[in-house]
């Protein structure tokens, strides 16, 4: 199941390519950027949001549209307390830290050889002719707060970190409601927060994200049969959204690497500019966390199968995905440049379904009738729910470049002969071809176009 990587890094594209084309084109921006920053905290612009948005209306459809076993569910972002006593997390969510007594700096201590020297880059911590590290010491994770007016111990509550424990301890209001039998599964998306010691590369890694996890609860022998079904349906996911192929891998983690809970957890894997990273992780999560919110809140939590007379705590495959790290890597494997009439073209060659906007309808000059009758088209295709964007400002080929910058599928343009032949020209973003097509007919046209099979370009 697993593959060898076939490369360390991809070399196609850097990150600071990346992050250059994201804050010029309005997908990402530091956060709080007019008061100097902060830390690994970004604002998603525009096109950030609808693509962020694609691709979590994807993870939907392939959960909830696809399928008749996932129900939905969107749980607080402030728990009791207790939930993170009996889920481990107050006691055992910590990272390794160490102090740099000359820099001031913190960073984790069973990751030194990544991180880099703030006065001399080209080393290590700990290995400049200054530097003094304090002994290890275990930091939690979790960001702490206060409910309520009085600031004491018992006003004490957390962020999640994670969005799982809520549907672990929604489990019996779903079985209540639902009318579902394992196998089945609860699925939800949602912000997660950690107070990490090293947070970095882009959006890969900030302190809030978004997750898209799914708790599927299954009889205890069939546990090993549904975990090699989902990492084969998650890996799958990513490929019929364009990812290719040899910029993904599944790899098993090794026995010193697994979670406390799990029996056996694979992590696909996606060939970033900062090397083989993860994109998503399919855990055994076994009964752990059922049988911990069972004897912690002292609420029965098993399962009772009225045909075998059996009860159970089932069992549960974790697959768990990061929106932000997800969008960043549908934006890497997209990026391209090519040339144009002499001239470099930048382009992301997404899957029509995640690109931010689908079509630009394009007036070819501002007269004649010619913005008038774009708008008509405009409006049509948006009330057919299709995403456009109409741009009259600068030479066509100036506003071709930057919706190629955006990763727009299609251009629409109306020029001289529209008005008598009733025609406009569909430009196709990777191919360049041009076709006159008729404006009647154009909704259906795009829309069927977004059902097209798809692979990347980029593949040949």
């Amino acid at each position: 199941m697993a593959s060898e990587p076939k490369a360390e890094k991809n070399t196609e594209v850097t990150m600071d390519e990346i992050v250059s084309l994201a804050k010029r084109r309005g997908f990402v921006f530091p956060s709080s950027e007019i008061y100097g920053g902060l830390g690994s905290t970004y604002d998603y612009g525009h096109y950030g949001v609808l693509l962020k948005n694609n691709v979590k209306n994807e993870w939907w459809r392939s959960m909830l549209t696809e399928r008749d076993d996932i129900v939905a569910l969107d749980s607080a972002i402030l728990q009791h307390p207790k939930v993170w006593e009996a889920s481990g997390h107050l006691s055992g969510f910590s990272d390794p830290m160490v102090d740099c007594r000359t820099c001031g700096q913190r960073f984790r201590a069973d990751d030194l050889e990544n991180a880099t020297c703030p006065r001399k880059p080209s080393k290590n911590p700990g290995d400049g002719p200054e530097c003094e590290l304090t002994e290890a010491r275990e930091f939690n994770l979790m960001f702490e707060t206060n409910v309520g007016p009085m600031k004491d111990s018992s006003s004490v509550a957390y962020l999640r970190p994670e969005t799982a424990q809520g549907i672990f301890i929604n489990f019996k209001n779903v079985l209540n409601f639902a009318r579902k039998a394992p196998p089945f599964g609860i699925a939800q998306i949602g912000k997660s927060f950690r107070n990490e010691i090293t947070p970095g590369n882009f959006i890969f890694r900030t302190r809030e994200f978004e997750q898209m996890e799914m708790e599927f609860f299954v009889p205890p022998d069939e546990v090993d049969e549904w975990y090699r079904k989902w990492i084969e349906i998650r890996r799958d996911w990513y490929l019929d959204l364009g990812i290719r192929p040899d910029f993904l891998m599944v790899r098993p983690h090794e026995s010193d690497e697994l979670s406390h809970y799990s029996s056996g957890t694979s992590d696909i894997e996606y060939l970033f500019p900062i090397g083989w990273s993860e994109l998503e992780g399919v855990a055994n999560r076994g009964n752990f966390d059922l049988t911990q919110h069972q004897e912690h809140s002292g609420e029965k939590l098993e399962y009772f199968d009225q045909q075998s007379g059996e009860r159970y705590l089932p069992h549960v495959i974790e697959p768990a995905a990061g929106a932000d790290r997800a969008a960043l890597a549908f934006l890497v494997d997209a990026y391209d440049t090519d040339e144009i009439e002499g001239r470099e073209r930048t382009v992301l060659k997404l899957h029509p379904r995640l690109a931010p906007v689908k079509v630009a309808v394009l007036p070819l000059f501002n007269k004649e009738g010619m913005p008038e009758q774009a708008q008509e088209i405009n409006q049509a295709l948006r009330a057919a729910g299709i995403q456009t964007e109409y741009d009259a400002g600068g030479s066509i080929g100036k506003r071709y470049r930057r919706q190629d910058e955006i990763g727009t599928p299609w251009g629409i343009t109306v020029d001289f002969d529209t008005r008598d032949d009733g025609k406009v020209t569909l430009r196709d973003r990777d191919s360049l071809t041009q076709d006159r097509v008729p404006i009647e007919g154009l909704p259906a046209l795009i829309a069927g176009k977004l059902t097209e099979p798809w692979k990347s370009p980029k593949l040949g």
